[in-house]
């Protein structure tokens, strides 16, 4: 090279050196769990729900000894993919050692890309693995839900329980509202008048915080549904024994309005619903398929009497059509094929 070419190619390389350095390459040696943590300060607690960040926390556990020791700029796709391949084939729950859900898995990988994209954003990368490494394929499990008569030997059964509790369950399969719902009404969000009740807040649970009152999970969340008359009837039959409750107990009573709440009036705990109903399932010899069940039976009789998915999505609160799309796809694909057996039927013009 002549001494001219030297010098073109000392000035292009130091100009190449020059965008890397504004790009923040040279700044990416940091470690995965410095970025991260850094993350978790300066976003994650300030625009995130207490209750997610919490669940994001405990993603860490699998993530930072897997890769939380190597600098931003080496972590490469494929180590990310080794890794949520192991997770999805190997991966068990700290609680029960049974094997962790899809759903779980693409928890982790979300979050080791929300941490890459805070790196981008603050000019330390300009590229994120995570967007070439792909969940495994597992196989997908029918969510279990009771049946049509299961569900009324649950209801017969618990007229022998305590009201509140009988109320919480029929109430849960009657509303398809998620435990945190439940658990935030209050008794001026029931209209006697016209049978409707109206979801405006949410009460959550965090070992930092304990129980708090939260805002809806979405904006659709926020939804006004009409109640047959038992239910309602139900409801001012508890109104009354617990404003009996608070009077027998006098200045012990905490008043906030809450319609499930400990014995003193204070907010019930969230674990407190689902720990109940797992030992009166053990109790009466009903099979246990998790409180939120419930949620998913309400969905389920809905989509089997035929209401399309627009009005099954605003009903169960969902953001977007396409969440209840994913959730209940194989339990629309069932109604359609009974569609066409019925039209089928209703054209077999005595053949």
């Amino acid at each position: 090279m002549t001494p001219k070419q030297i010098e073109k190619e000392l000035n292009r390389q130091a100009i190449l050196f020059e965008e890397e350095c504004k790009k923040g390459q040279v700044t990416a040696s940091v470690k995965f769990e410095t970025l991260a943590e850094e993350w978790f300060e300066q976003y994650a607690k300030i625009q995130l729900r207490s209750t997610t960040y919490t669940r994001l926390r405990q993603l860490t556990k699998r993530v930072y000894p897997a890769i939380g020791h190597l600098r931003m700029d080496k972590i490469t796709a494929r180590i990310i993919q080794n890794f949520i391949t192991d997770l999805a084939m190997n991966g068990k729950s700290f609680k029960t050692g049974k094997p962790i859900s899809s759903k779980t898995v693409v928890h982790h990988l979300s979050f080791i890309s929300d941490v890459f994209n805070y790196a981008i954003r603050m000019d330390m990368l300009s590229d994120n693995p995570c967007r070439r490494v792909r969940v495994p394929k597992g196989e997908s499990q029918e969510k279990e839900i009771y049946t049509i008569q299961e569900i009324e030997q649950i209801f017969k059964t618990l007229e022998n329980e305590p009201l509140k509790y009988r109320l919480y369950i029929m109430l849960a399969v009657y509303s398809g509202f998620r435990r945190s719902e439940m658990l935030g009404l209050e008794w001026k969000d029931i209209d006697f008048t016209n049978n409707i009740i109206t979801v405006k807040r949410t009460s959550q649970y965090t070992k930092a915080k304990g129980i708090y009152t939260d805002t809806t999970k979405t904006k659709r969340s926020k939804r006004t549904i009409k109640f047959p008359q038992l239910i309602m009837d139900l409801l001012k039959e508890f109104r009354i024994e617990q404003l009996g409750e608070a009077e027998r107990i006098g200045s012990k009573w905490i008043d906030n309005d809450r319609l499930f709440v400990k014995w003193n009036g204070e907010p019930m705990n969230p674990q407190t619903p689902y720990g109940w109903f797992r030992e009166f399932c053990k109790h009466n010899g009903f099979r246990f398929c998790d409180i939120h069940s419930l949620r998913h039976l309400h969905a389920s009789l809905l989509i089997n009497a035929g209401i399309d998915v627009v009005a099954v999505s605003g009903d169960m609160g969902h953001s977007v059509v396409g969440t209840t799309l994913n959730l209940y796809s194989h339990m629309f694909q069932e109604a359609r094929v009974r569609n066409c057996d019925a039209i089928t039927e209703a054209l077999n013009f005595g053949t």
